[in-house]
């Protein structure tokens, strides 16, 4: 079997994530340490004893959901499961970091680092009300891009995260958005749903939040990762730290390409996804790109150890 190691964005936060992990393996609690002293405060207090709305505030959430993935990653490593196990690494939107320190190509705590800068610049791009996003079910990433032009009338409104063939977010405007909204439901969507964020990620309203972080992985050392990264612009697998670093400002502002990756994937071979980290959205859209692809939560210590056991099969 071919495995790839995928790592879940915000949304799949929740309070307690990762206390398991980091109570049953030294590894883990090791990672929540590091990423509280490289962030000089005690997330992993808000992480298991905080309340949802301030963990969800996005300087919370990113480095709080890597901080999860990565403890998950060290347990697995604990249980003998190396990240080489993996041939290649991915992640959706913030997830994308979690790869690149899960590949060892940007350290812990400078990871921790650049996500509290990146969410802190991706809520101040925008005031608060005046973006959006809206998730339309049951239109292709292609209808809806045709949507999303049609909605913008001079504002911006774009075709945000391609998640699945029924699922695609638009970004943007707060009244553009809207239109979307009503829009895609005249062209045949099954549901428009508002969703709950703070600012309208990854569309063009972001460029003020990718010059900072084009600022701040400047400042920062990108190095080859072990196995190569489906990148969420390209949809396909890169190497190259400059180019990975490229790229990383160019997602702040461009489409999260996640069904063409796990497509992608499928073409290089890879049979199997493994969810390393909280929750379990990205296991639900891999099933619905591709059902022969085998998908496996790894957010727990039964799950981590049901892991190994199948890694001594393999």
């Amino acid at each position: 079997m071919t495995i790839a190691f995928v790592f879940p964005g915000q949304g799949s936060q929740s309070i307690g994530m990762g206390k398991a992990l980091a109570d049953a393996y030294p590894a883990a609690k090791a990672v929540f340490d590091e990423v509280d002293e490289a962030l000089g405060e005690s997330l992993s207090k808000l992480i298991w004893e905080g309340d949802i709305e301030t963990l969800t505030l996005t300087q919370n959430a990113q480095p709080a959901l890597m901080a999860t993935s990565m403890a998950a990653l060290r347990a697995l490593e604990a249980e003998g499961v190396a990240l080489t196990t993996a041939s290649y690494v991915a992640g959706h939107s913030l997830g994308e970091y979690s790869a690149l320190a899960a590949a060892g190509a940007i350290g812990l705590a400078d990871t921790a680092r650049l996500l509290r800068i990146r969410g802190q610049a991706m809520q101040q791009a925008v005031p608060v009300g005046d973006g959006a996003m809206a998730a339309i079910l049951g239109l292709n990433f292609e209808a809806v891009r045709e949507v999303a032009a049609e909605a913008a009338e001079g504002q911006v409104c774009e075709a945000a995260n391609d998640n699945d063939p029924a699922q695609v977010v638009v970004s943007g405007d707060k009244a553009a958005v809207e239109r979307a909204m009503h829009l895609a439901k005249a062209r045949g969507a099954k549901r428009a749903l508002a969703l709950p964020v703070s600012a309208p990620f990854h569309c063009k309203l972001m460029q003020p939040a990718a010059d900072v972080m084009a600022e701040a992985l400047a400042k920062v050392e990108i190095v080859a990762p072990k196995v190569p990264l489906i990148a969420n612009v390209l949809a396909e697998p890169v190497s190259d730290p400059t180019k990975i670093g490229q790229l990383l400002v160019a997602q702040v502002t461009g489409a999260v390409r996640w069904r063409e990756s796990v497509l992608a994937m499928a073409a290089l071979g890879v049979d199997g996804i493994w969810e390393i980290g909280a929750g379990k959205a990205l296991s639900g859209m891999v099933r619905r790109i591709d059902r022969s692809i085998a998908t496996r939560v790894v957010g727990s210590p039964d799950d981590v150890l049901a892991a190994a056991e199948t890694t001594q099969e393999l």
